[in-house]
């Protein structure tokens, strides 16, 4: 790699094969894909082509805009949900486009009675979200059955799909996944009784691995896509999808203990072969490395020392075979491995207490040449 600025490639066939894995893990059940914050750092104009390509035809996205930014690579067929619901700005876009906002309010629902009627057409529907118990964005389970209770509104706002969201999924045994669980298949019954074409979704890409009563009629994996193991403890079944490389800007060997970057809060003794890296927190490194980071460098792992800057991160290389000779400048600088390989999502997160999720969306703030990997189909 003779460059300045680090390479992210996404090897497509990979996210590919994971979302075929995950439509195997739950078969009765429709697998969309979750692709906002520009699937997860990844690009979302490519993972959605390679996703479409594939089959998928449910997306879900954070905002209006992100969904605007591929709708139009998406096949007709193709349902683009907004977890963030709809703002008044852009009520006419989620018409124009066929965008299915989900609702998590009473006011939200009203506002969204109120358009459509103005309008003439609900467009591509909407969705309500309630809450059966991470408390955060959602109806009341009651606010919900009020509105189940008028099924010829709903018919008329284009009503077609209710959710809620785990809060542990992450951890099997957590008794608030049978709490919600409960809450949910409880509340599915009720509202179905009443809008009996509606489709339910709970599981997230870790609720698929909680078991089959958790996937109803739809699931919503994103990180598991992009390479996260979706089942904590035990092997991943997800191949990986990332690898992020930076290149060495300078090598050099100290000729006298120094202390190191910004805060002079790390020192090392005569001796010691530093590797200049680009890439910094700009770039979303701080998320990626951590407190303790460390890369792949000719199949060795190399820590980071001292603060990570801006635009650079500095390395140790002391305990290469070929440190000298690096520093001495007669042969090619190496490239350092931060993500992939030994180094894949699951381990960088653990080691530096981040959510694979942080690690992942961190990437999207990087100064980096992207390559793109298969995913034609």
């Amino acid at each position: 790699m003779k460059a300045a600025t680090g390479l992210l490639t996404v090897n497509l066939d990979a996210l590919v094969e994971n979302w075929e894995s995950l439509r195997r893990r739950a078969p009765q059940a429709n697998v969309a894909a979750v692709i906002k914050a520009d699937a997860y750092g990844l690009g979302a104009v490519p993972v959605a082509r390679a996703l479409a390509r594939a089959g998928c035809r449910q997306f879900f996205f954070a905002t209006v805009p992100e969904a605007l930014a591929v709708r139009h690579l998406l096949p007709d067929s193709s349902e683009c949900f907004i977890l963030g619901g709809v703002a008044p700005d852009d009520m006419s876009a989620v018409f124009e486009h066929r965008l299915t906002p989900i609702l998590s309010s009473q006011s939200e629902f009203e506002r969204w009675s109120e358009w459509t009627e103005a309008y003439g057409h609900c467009g591509a529907g909407c969705g309500l979200k309630f809450d059966s118990g991470m408390t955060r964005m959602g109806l009341e389970p009651d606010e919900l059955l009020a509105i189940a209770r008028q099924p010829e509104r709903c018919e008329r706002l284009g009503v077609k799909l209710v959710m809620s969201h785990l809060a542990c999924a992450d951890e099997a045994a957590h008794p608030q996944n049978a709490a919600q669980l409960e809450m949910f298949s409880r509340v599915r019954t009720q509202v179905a009784s009443y809008l009996p074409g509606v489709k339910f979704s709970l599981a997230n890409s870790c609720g698929i691995y909680l078991g089959d009563d958790y996937h109803a009629d739809l699931v919503r994996p994103g990180a598991a896509l992009y390479g996260f193991n979706p089942a904590p403890g035990a092997a991943n079944p997800m191949r990986p999808v990332v690898t992020l490389r930076l290149p060495v800007l300078q090598v050099r060997c100290l000729h006298h203990s120094a202390s190191i970057g910004y805060g002079a809060e790390a020192t090392r003794p005569t001796g010691a072969v530093l590797a200049v890296v680009a890439g910094g927190y700009a770039d979303g490194l701080h998320r990626i490395l951590g407190a303790q980071g460390a890369a792949e460098c000719a199949g060795q792992e190399v820590p980071v020392v001292g603060r990570i800057s801006m635009d650079t991160t500095l390395f140790d290389l002391t305990d290469l075979p070929d440190a000298q000779t690096l520093a001495g400048g007669s042969m090619d600088y190496p490239v350092l491995t931060v993500l992939g390989g030994a180094f894949d999502v699951n381990r960088v997160s653990t080691r530096n207490r981040a959510l694979g999720y942080e690690v992942l969306t961190g990437l999207r703030s990087g100064r980096y040449r992207r390559e793109y990997i298969g995913g034609e189909g």
